[in-house]
């Protein structure tokens, strides 16, 4: 049986079961040769055998069990019975002996700190600090023992038991350590940050210090002095004005002092013992091998640490070095997709992507993973002046907040001072210069009609080409295949589609900047993005449209829908009246689209036309908001506005001084735009169409592999690269596969509570863009207009777009959207997103659907209820909170 009580020098990294997350650092530290006041820990066996003594603790944790975590008053009341039973409990006579013998030998003369630590406390994925109760300053055996049992029963805090509830820990399996530590009677205290805690910079080292205990800092009642320390150098120094402290008394307890007039605004630290204290906080993450978040006195000049936890709130870094400075942006932004990724998606990402490998079926070193999330490092085209100008330019058009933070990062001294690859220019030119005169033909020389079935030829051609080669092989076979097409993606989207988005998106661009010069106004140019016909998205959401309308005359098929799950869908389908019908429908909508869903870029994620119920949802919400055909008339009164848009600003350039001739070019530019802009959507769509034949593949692969008992479900295959697959079923696999696996599980669900930065650097700095509008009103929230007009209604908060139905007249709020939730646009008369920009998905289906939308609202899915009513401004972009009422439900 473990001891009750163990020394801080018996104990280290690996005792957490038996002392607690602080009792374990300090044990650590301790032996590792750090500054830590002697103490020791009364154990979590002694903690178990104290809780044994009671025969009421069963029932209480049954009542725990089913109390809800939201239950405010039904939590305090159980804590407080929970406590005061605790605290008249004895503790056991030899537990009570090997307290008072550490007691003891520590030395009975000094006053002591008496610190819970939790078995569940300071670990690397959660945060238990401050849950349960610190006593300062305590003197005596008999109060030692009475402190000791209320850090017990502090682990039934109301706090700790809600904490606990909402993040999955067992109340019986979380066990209770007390440190008991010397105090130090500082003239300093203070928490260092090995890391910044507000920016995630891990090269910067954060200090906050005042005179006196820590606990006037950590409990508030003084404004703690501020130094920041990057490469041994101090980069800030704030000295706050403080007016109190706290104190330790000779005979026990604290006592709470006013200043003197002097001290109040003097440093409390001196410049040398900043950088020492950065240096010794360095040496202990090193030695955790992580952010530290440590606990500090200064007494007579002389450093001690009492505690050292890591900082759990940092979002993690890509794996690279922090030097040079390196920029990276969130490529789930730029996609607006930004949920975590399973390591099988991204590995099919990385091997999508053709730049920073030599081996083309590698994975790319220029998009990395962190957070389960990619992030692409352009770092050596910001290196080049054009880069710099161009790149941040190119981002507006997709995130203005990314945009801003590039920009802010790439003007620095630190960055300006690298100097650009040469090697890394010629590859650009390389690449580019076949797309740009691709793009100069197509501006003037080629016809723009022909080009919709030209790409449509090519992605038919492609695709009937993967699918075969996938179908003839197998096993490692088969996943060499997977990597070698997916390697294939990009190129074929440079020489077949790109050139046509690009010439598309310089005509708009020349568009916008020459006609409002001539004519002296802008004459409504955003009308040209309606209805553009060929739009691979728009198309399919107006063939929903057409399914909706015939589920309509047939009110049996309408009825079914009502029911319809995956496992009966087809076969249900045939035994109503107009079944059969819209069965042929359908799959022949599934042929074509059958391969999107919501978040379409993660391999992972179920397709239409494996979950076809997924799709219901859209079809019933647009019979009951959308009139039969009335999507159909809505497109086509769009074509006729554009139309109409194009001839009137022609007569009135015509008017102008040259005018024939620059209405000559308008024209052009026009029949471009219509024509090539209408193709914006295609490159994706061809990536989802690859990315669903290698999904069927794999899958394949991984029903076999469960067969063959190597993986124990199907959906494990989301959690190995594409590399770990094809050992796997070469049988080269080395290592213990289920534990990777468990493990990936585990790291991914951790991943997907995280809220992921937009730019961050190679440092681990979060750097954010900000958010403007010059006539927006106070408390109005702000972001990126994207398409014009004003629009009031109910607002309609939606996080699934497949469980979510939209009724007319109501504002679309998400996190983002794709072309998966494109059938939701039939009802909304306004959109706002949390990100995006303006060629992003959401942004270009309001333009063309001419509803009003703002785009890159912060939060917007928390700040804005469901039921709200609300107005959206997509002229000036930002969003007016009319009214307070919501329906709790949100989609």
């Amino acid at each position: 049986m473990a001891k009750p009580v163990l020394y801080f020098h018996e104990v280290d990294r690996f005792s957490l079961p038996l002392v607690g997350g602080k009792g374990a650092n300090l044990g650590e530290l301790c032996k590792a040769g750090f500054p830590v006041p002697p103490g020791f820990c009364v154990t979590t066996q002694a903690y178990k055998e104290f809780i044994q003594m009671s025969s009421e603790m069963d029932s209480f944790f049954e009542l725990l069990d089913h109390l809800d975590a939201d239950d405010i008053e039904g939590l305090r009341k159980t804590a407080e019975q929970i406590r005061a039973h605790l605290l008249q409990l004895e503790i056991p006579e030899h537990i009570k002996k090997g307290i008072t013998e550490a007691w003891a030998a520590s030395g009975e003369e000094f006053a002591y700190a008496v610190r819970s630590s939790a078995t569940a406390e300071d670990l690397p994925t959660a945060s238990f600090a401050g849950q349960q109760d610190t006593f300062l300053n305590i003197r005596g055996k008999e109060d030692l023992l009475f402190h000791i049992r209320r850090c017990w029963a502090s682990l039934f805090t109301d706090r700790a038991i809600a904490y606990r509830k909402k993040n999955g820990f067992d109340h019986r399996q979380v066990y209770l350590s007390v440190v008991v530590q010397r105090m130090v009677r500082p003239d300093v205290s203070g928490i260092l940050f090995t890391a910044d805690p507000v920016n995630g910079n891990r090269n910067v080292v954060s200090i906050d210090a005042s005179f006196g205990l820590g606990e006037a800092i950590v409990s508030g009642i003084v404004s703690a002095d501020l130094y920041k320390v990057k490469q041994d150098r101090i980069i800030q120094k704030q000295v706050a004005e403080k007016k109190k402290a706290i104190y330790s008394l000779p005979e026990g307890g604290t006592v709470t002092r006013e200043l003197p007039p002097d001290l109040r605004e003097k440093s409390s630290l001196t410049d040398e013992q900043v950088l020492a204290l950065a240096r010794l906080g360095k040496q202990i993450e090193q030695h955790f091998g992580s952010p530290q978040d440590i606990e500090f006195c200064v007494e007579r000049g002389e450093v001690y640490i009492v505690q050292s936890r890591p900082i759990t709130s940092l979002y993690p870094r890509p794996d690279l070095p922090m030097t040079p400075l390196r920029v990276l942006f969130s490529f789930g932004h730029q996609q607006v997709m930004t949920e975590a990724l399973k390591p099988l998606a991204i590995s099919t990402l990385r091997t999508v992507f053709p730049f920073g490998k030599e081996d083309p079926v590698s994975e790319s070193e220029v998009f990395l993973e962190a957070g389960s999330r990619i992030y692409a490092d352009l770092t050596d085209l910001l290196r080049f002046k054009l880069g710099r100008k161009i790149i941040p330019q190119v981002f507006r058009m997709m995130d203005e907040l990314i945009s801003q933070a590039i920009s802010e990062v790439v003007n620095r001294p630190e960055f300006l001072e690298q100097k650009p690859d040469k090697e890394v220019a010629g590859t650009v030119r390389k690449n580019v210069w076949p797309i740009l005169l691709n793009i100069q033909k197509n501006l003037w020389f080629r016809d723009p009609e022909l080009a919709l079935d030209r790409v449509n030829e090519k992605i038919s051609e492609r695709l009937e080409e993967v699918a075969k080669r996938l179908q003839h092989t197998s096993g490692s076979g088969r996943v060499k295949a997977i990597q070698q097409e997916l390697a294939k993606i990009f190129p074929f989207i440079f020489e077949h589609i790109a050139h046509y988005l690009g010439a598309g998106m310089i005509s708009m661009f020349l568009l916008h900047k020459c006609v409002p010069r001539w004519l002296g106004e802008d004459p409504g140019l955003h009308r040209l993005n309606k209805s553009l016909s060929g739009n691979v998205t728009s198309e399919m959401g107006l063939e929903i449209g057409d399914l909706a309308d015939l589920a309509k005359n047939y009110p049996q098929v309408a009825e079914y829908l009502q029911r319809a799950t995956d496992e009966t869908f087809v076969d249900g389908l045939e035994r109503v009246r107009g079944g059969d019908v819209f069965r042929e429908a359908f799959e022949k909508f599934m042929r074509k689209y059958g391969m999107r869903c919501a978040g379409e870029i993660d391999i992972t994620r179920t397709r239409w036309h494996e979950s076809p119920s997924a799709l219901v949802s859209a079809i019933l919400g647009h019979m009951q908001s959308v009139s039969p055909g009335e999507h159909r008339d809505r497109f086509a009164a769009g074509e006729r506005e554009a139309d109409q848009t194009a001839e009137e600003i022609l007569t009135k350039v015509k008017q102008t001084a040259f005018g024939k001739i620059k209405a000559k070019w308008l024209r052009r530019m026009i029949k471009n735009y219509r024509h090539y802009g209408a193709l914006r959507e295609h490159h994706k769509y061809a990536l989802i169409c690859h990315l669903d034949l290698c999904r069927q593949a794999l899958l394949e692969e991984s029903r076999l592999l469960v067969k063959q008992g190597k993986l124990k479900r199907q959906e494990d295959v989301y959690y190995l690269k594409l590399s770990e697959l094809k050992e796997i079923l070469e049988n080269r696999f080395a290592g213990d596969l289920e534990r990777l696996i468990r493990e990936r599980k585990e790291l991914y669900e951790q991943h997907r509570k995280l809220s992921p930065p937009r730019v961050m650097t190679s440092e681990g700095e979060i750097v954010t863009g900000v958010g403007h509008a010059r006539h927006a009103p106070p408390g109005a929230l702000i972001g990126t207009p994207v398409s014009a007009g004003i629009a009031e209604g109910v607002a309609r908060v939606v996080l699934d777009p497949e469980k979510a139905k939209l009724n007319r007249g109501e504002i679309l709020v998400a996190p983002h959207t794709d072309p998966g939730w494109t059938p939701l646009f039939q009802s909304a008369v306004a959109l706002i997103t949390e990100v995006g920009g303006l060629m992003t998905h959401g942004s270009v289906v309001a333009r063309e659907y001419g509803i009003p939308a703002v785009v890159g609202v912060a939060d917007a899915t928390k700040k804005i209820r469901d039921g709200q009513r609300i107005r959206v401004h997509g002229d000036q972009g930002y969003v007016e909170i009319l009214d307070e009422g919501a329906d709790e439900n949100s989609g």
